[in-house]
């Protein structure tokens, strides 16, 4: 659905966000992992090549077809699911770089298999995650994604064919000359914003909207992150915050796809920084299985604000990736159940000891998902000193 020209812009922005995300630069003989579906192969060969003329070293491998994957999670046994191939850890230790093409055939071939086989599964390659993480914080790592078009992803999201490629080709300005510019000027004036927000000396903040009441406590040492590359595309900022004191209610207006799972309107209560009531309009069973993947599958580790002028998606894109960064007519917030983000900490991050981010509530999960709420809200920022301050209303940063 993407032209040869889309594409080597896509190529294009997907190197400048490997580039940006990392805080060391990229020299000669540096390993970058290239995944990528199959509908997604034309892409890849464009990346590849590209990688080649700048001396990296790419490992190219496709993900597993729908009847592949349905057919591992079927037939699997409890030791083939926590499978690692000889020398996987080896490679992870040794990377880089990563980048990921997202174009999937289906995204609902696995709608009848167990949640806790999935489960299972996403736990045993935690830690490849945890090593990639550490990696990144010493600053020998980056990686950025994307998603392509795909018939599937259009259906699901009920849109044209052509319409659900256009709402990608605007978002990540693949219809601009030279769409890296534009990312740039996006990556400048998301930095005011953040060097805003980071001045303030916040004991929490307050969400509130038709449907949602919740607090959120960012707690000691934390910073505002975001639209640095890791995402293609990305606008929202967002902190890891200390999940011991989020309190209230959050609601999921915007429906989510997960494991080949539609769920709709969910709803948690929070106390004491838990999810202790857990509700769906749809799917709430698999919503609290997901929840209990691990102790800390029922808490926070991502809080999100996304700008409407900077985002020009308006559509439900049945895709967490754009879903998350949705702009619309009111912007949107979305928080993420399970793991925290260690670059959200405000000190030296190569110093973070996986004891030092339990004290400060960063949590600690093999579960991650987005929950997007599109309503109109106001967030207001309750300072140390008393004062309060309106830091988001009417799907705008008010700074």
């Amino acid at each position: 659905m993407l032209n040869d020209i889309q594409l080597n812009r896509y190529a294009d922005v997907l190197l400048w966000g490997l580039k940006t995300a990392r805080s060391r630069p990229f020299k000669k003989g540096d390993i970058v992992l290239l995944r990528f579906n199959l509908d997604a192969l034309h892409l890849a060969e464009i990346l590849e090549s590209r990688l080649l003329e700048m001396g990296i070293n790419p490992v190219c491998r496709m993900n597993p077809t729908p009847n592949m994957e349905k057919h591992f999670f079927g037939l699997a046994s409890r030791r083939q699911l926590i499978f690692n191939p000889p020398g996987e850890t080896e490679l992870y230790r040794s990377l880089n770089g990563s980048i990921f093409l997202h174009a999937p055939a289906s995204i609902t071939h696995l709608s009848a298999i167990d949640p806790k086989k999935i489960s299972r599964f996403t736990l045993s390659k935690k830690l490849l995650r945890d090593i990639l993480e550490a990696r990144e914080q010493a600053g020998l790592f980056s990686w950025t994604l994307c998603m392509l078009p795909t018939a599937e992803l259009a259906r699901h999201a009920g849109l044209a064919e052509k319409d659900y490629a256009k709402q990608i080709v605007t978002a990540c300005f693949l219809n601009r000359r030279d769409p890296v510019a534009h990312w740039k000027t996006v990556h400048k004036h998301a930095a005011t914003i953040k060097a805003w927000l980071n001045r303030m000396a916040v004991k929490h903040y307050h969400v509130e909207s038709a449907a949602v009441d919740l607090k959120i406590t960012p707690g000691e040492c934390r910073q505002w992150i975001g639209i640095s590359g890791h995402n293609i595309p990305s606008f929202e900022l967002f902190v890891s915050p200390d999940w011991r004191g989020t309190q209230g209610v959050y609601y999921a207006d915007q429906p989510s796809y997960r494991s080949g799972n539609l769920v709709r309107g969910v709803k948690l209560t929070f106390k004491k920084g838990v999810a202790v009531e857990v509700s769906a309009e749809s799917g709430a069973e698999f919503v609290r299985q997901q929840l209990q993947m691990d102790r800390g599958a029922s808490r926070l580790g991502e809080f999100s604000l996304t700008d409407k002028r900077f985002s020009k998606i308006n559509r439900f894109m049945a895709n967490t990736l754009f879903d998350e960064n949705f702009g619309g007519r009111w912007g949107n917030c979305h928080v993420a159940l399970g793991a925290s983000y260690a670059d959200t900490y405000g000190g030296d991050v190569q110093s973070l000891t996986k004891e030092h981010k339990t004290r400060l509530g960063f949590n600690d999960s093999a579960l991650h998902w987005d929950l997007v709420n599109t309503e109109k809200k106001r967030v207001v920022a309750h300072l140390a000193d008393g004062v309060r301050t309106t830091i988001y209303e009417n799907g705008c940063f008010v700074y």
